[in-house]
């Protein structure tokens, strides 16, 4: 459970003789990491630029459906999350792909390949972050870092926000930047200010929206069309809707679009029916731009970048949020197992570890948006006779790498 907690309130609670750790940006990955630390006996201080818990869930609605590999079972294991994670969402098991014209084309099962790795698991963001903060999380919300200077001993905070018995500014051993893809905190160490992230604009977004639970809560389905894509993703008690399309088109807007998308379509299933439906008749949808973000360097001096601020996925792979959280395990073990005298070097091994794995990922996830989103019909009719004869295994095959050498090993 997330609970409102002042920076001063939280530094009270660090244990003598333990590093003081700052996390920027309670998200998935931020709180993946505060509840890691805590498990093994660190009290870092934890802050968000939001006004409170309700507004930082919704604050970040283009991630609210998520499908979570079998990558996070360890994750979810060592925060003794297990019975909640598995209440909190489903069990996919198969993968529908329907051809541009809405035809089904192939039916592969996914959870049958995956097993042997684990559970393959819809969730939505909210139930994620509520099984991820456990009995209590403490965060400092309407809380901003406005300065960061790092003399090589420390590193000096200065607020903007938070609470009135919060200091000025604060010291801390190791400062953790996990605010988002479009980082504000990231442009305030000198070494990430100097260097323009890498970012790939695909010139699409989509609105994103909930349709109701049916029947098939355990299938993905999605549509490669010629200028759309739709993609039906199962959580618990709903279904997550994402109707991409060209930046051109946003401006028809939603309901309209949905009606072209209606018109391309020659067969339609009731699950695409309603899903097309809900897009049309929800109010103001969120219309998510599909730009990524990739930092080239994490660790400078005492300070990190982790989760979107260090390499924000794009959604065609359906990865970004397991290795945000791979990401901050990974980080966790090297600041607990850090001397205390030089954190420096234990984030530079964090980066050494685990940056190739996030931008192998990373570089998977920008390959297949060149497939999915294009306008062409002879792409779209070469792109479904790909799906006829493509064997899932091929298809995972850059997941299952990840999933065959787990970080750290």
């Amino acid at each position: 459970m997330i609970t409102p907690a002042s920076v001063s309130r939280q530094l009270t609670s660090v244990p003598e003789g333990t590093p003081r750790v700052l996390i920027v940006g309670a998200g998935i990955a931020g709180i993946t990491l505060a509840q890691l630390l805590r498990g093994q006996g660190l009290a870092p201080v934890l802050v968000d630029r939001s006004a409170d818990a309700q507004r930082m869930i919704g604050d970040n609605r283009a991630g609210y459906m998520l499908a979570l590999m079998p990558m996070v079972d360890p994750i979810i294991d060592a925060l003794g999350a297990r019975e909640g994670y598995l209440y909190s969402s489903v069990g996919i098991e198969r993968y529908i792909a329907h051809a541009h014209t809405g035809r089904v084309l192939r039916q592969y099962q996914l959870g049958e390949l995956l097993a042997e790795y684990g559970d393959y698991r819809g969730i939505s963001r909210s139930e994620l972050l509520t099984v991820l903060t456990g009995a209590e999380t403490p965060v400092a919300f309407a809380t901003t870092v406005q300065g960061l200077v790092d003399d090589k001993e420390s590193v000096t905070v200065t607020w903007a926000g938070g609470a009135a018995d919060d200091p000025g500014c604060t010291e801390f051993d190791i400062v953790v930047i996990a605010d988002g893809m479009n980082s504000r905190t990231r442009t305030l160490v000198p070494a990430h200010s100097r260097e323009a992230a890498d970012t790939v604009d695909t010139a699409w977004g989509g609105w994103v929206c909930w349709a109701d639970a049916d029947g098939s809560p355990d299938a993905v389905e999605e549509i490669w069309g010629d200028g759309f894509f739709l993609g039906m993703y199962p959580v618990k008690d709903g279904i997550g809707v994402f109707l991409g399309c060209p930046d051109s088109r946003q401006p028809l807007g939603p309901r309209r679009f949905a009606g072209e998308v209606r018109a391309k379509l020659k067969e339609m299933s009731p699950r695409i029916d309603a899903c097309l439906e809900a897009i049309g008749a929800s109010e103001d949808p969120f219309f998510w731009p599909l730009r990524d973000a990739r930092a080239r360097r994490w660790a400078v001096g005492r300070t990190v970048l982790l989760g979107d601020a260090a390499a924000g996925f794009l959604p065609t792979a359906g990865i970004g949020a397991g290795m945000a959280m791979e990401s901050a395990s990974v980080l966790a073990d090297e600041i607990a197992a850090a001397d205390r005298d030089d954190p420096a070097a234990a984030l530079d091994r964090f980066e050494a570890r685990q940056r190739p794995r996030v931008e192998t990922a990373h570089d998977n996830s920008r390959s297949l948006a060149g497939l999915m989103f294009d306008r062409s019909r002879l792409l779209a009719a070469a792109r479904d006779q790909m799906f006829r004869v493509l064997s899932i295994r091929t298809a995972l095959k850059p997941i299952l790498r990840l999933l065959d050498t787990p970080a750290g090993s």
